[in-house]
């Protein structure tokens, strides 16, 4: 596996070890079995696979590269990198600026960039047009491309998807960033609509087994779908693919209801009408999620899972720790102040609220993870910090003694 060179500060001296060590214990990833740091009255249960996968390593290198090797440039990022407001929020101190919101509204217009300007694409990639754009200002798309290899795995996928006639169902949020990427690249090849979970699923699969009346297609599907598509013959061959951040088993349930819808539709011809797409679903999305079911068979007091809170791969590890545990998801050491007052986020509710975590009685076992955009030295500070509640407890030093680390 490739290694990156990203900044020191964003290392962690604690979990780094721990994953070094799981890593010489398991080099294969066949044991998702959590790691336990016991302090001495207090338990974390660290999962197997957290924080930052390969494609956000990747985006963090190409970044910080683009700003050491143009001193003199000005340097936009398209917009946020990650959904991470401290790893953007270190971008920007280094004179970085954003062309764009995450919802795709303009912050600078593209009339005052120049060729002689940087721009960094970010991990979720970007539109054909977008590319297009600054390629029509004379600046490179390409030069600083932080995509993730595994999101382009999907636009390629879907591409072939395309060019073999069948129609791609993308997994996916209509509005995150990612999303709209991929569906701009799988437009390019395919006609192409978006889902965003298996309720829209049930009814896209009532048009194509035709119990709604495709008149009514439109009103339901038609700010998710490609220019000029004709449900009529356009649900003849379908692939699915997904926006990597979503639940791998949200993307696989999915599949398999349409290719219920399809099994009953065509019988045995059913290999000619339904691709094979499970090759495209990203490894790291499955490792972290599978890890994070591992710790469901677990017995802890509480969860706590640390990530930017526009942050869709870290909502997914919340919502399915939330099934056992109190889980609060924060985004990073200072939303827990010296009382033990603990600021959480409300990712359904969209708001944020405050629990006395660590003011009374004690939690014995904690459920520590981070989402794939989370720096280990954040999730680092997190445990220092609740250590301090536990007077009598083990050092960071003993303990990681106690684990051969």
């Amino acid at each position: 596996m490739k290694t990156f060179d990203i900044p020191t500060y964003y290392k962690s001296p604690i979990l780094g070890k721990v994953k070094n060590f799981r890593k010489q214990e398991d080099p294969r990833k066949k044991d998702f079995t959590p790691t336990r740091l016991d302090f001495g009255g207090l338990e974390f249960i660290i999962p197997r696979h957290f924080g930052f996968c390969y494609g956000v390593e990747n985006a963090i290198e190409i970044s910080y590269k683009a700003i050491a090797e143009n001193p003199n440039k000005r340097i936009y990022l398209l917009s946020e990198m990650i959904h991470n407001a401290g790893v953007n929020a270190d971008l920007q101190s280094y004179g970085v600026k954003f062309l764009q919101d995450t919802k795709g509204n303009q912050i600078i217009p593209w009339g005052e960039l120049t060729p002689n300007d940087i721009v960094i694409i970010p991990a979720f990639g970007t539109t054909i047009a977008i590319e297009n754009q600054l390629e029509d200002l004379g600046i490179s798309p390409k030069k600083y491309n932080t995509t993730c290899p595994f999101v382009e795995k999907v636009w390629k996928r879907s591409q072939k998807l395309g060019e073999d006639d069948y129609t791609v169902i993308i997994h996916g949020k209509n509005n995150h960033e990612e999303t709209r990427a991929t569906f701009s690249h799988a437009s390019a090849y395919a006609k192409s609509v978006v889902v965003k979970n298996m309720a829209e699923t049930k009814i896209l699969a009532e048009f194509i087994a035709g119990i709604r009346p495709l008149s009514a297609f439109n009103a339901e599907f038609g700010h998710a779908v490609s220019a000029g598509f004709d449900p009529e013959k356009d649900f003849e061959k379908i692939g699915v693919v997904n926006q990597t951040t979503m639940l791998a088993s949200d993307t696989q349930a999915i599949t398999d209801y349409l290719y219920g819808i399809f099994e009953v539709k065509y019988g045995t011809a059913i290999k000619n009408h339904f691709a094979n797409t499970r090759d495209t679903l990203c490894y790291a999305t499955n490792d972290n999620q599978s890890a994070t079911l591992e710790l469901l068979k677990e017995s802890a007091d509480l969860a706590i899972v640390i990530g930017g809170y526009n942050s869709s791969n870290t909502s997914h590890l919340v919502e399915l720790l939330a099934e056992k545990f109190p889980t609060y998801y924060i985004q990073d050491e200072n939303e827990l102040n010296e009382v033990g007052h603990l600021k959480h986020f409300d990712y359904i509710g969209k708001k944020m609220n405050t629990t006395n975590v660590f003011e009374r009685d004690l939690p014995k076992k904690i459920i520590i993870s981070s989402g794939a955009s989370c720096p280990d030295a954040v999730v680092d500070r997190v445990i220092q910090k609740i250590i301090n509640f536990y007077p009598n407890s083990s050092t960071v030093e003993q303990v990681l003694l106690n684990f051969n680390l």
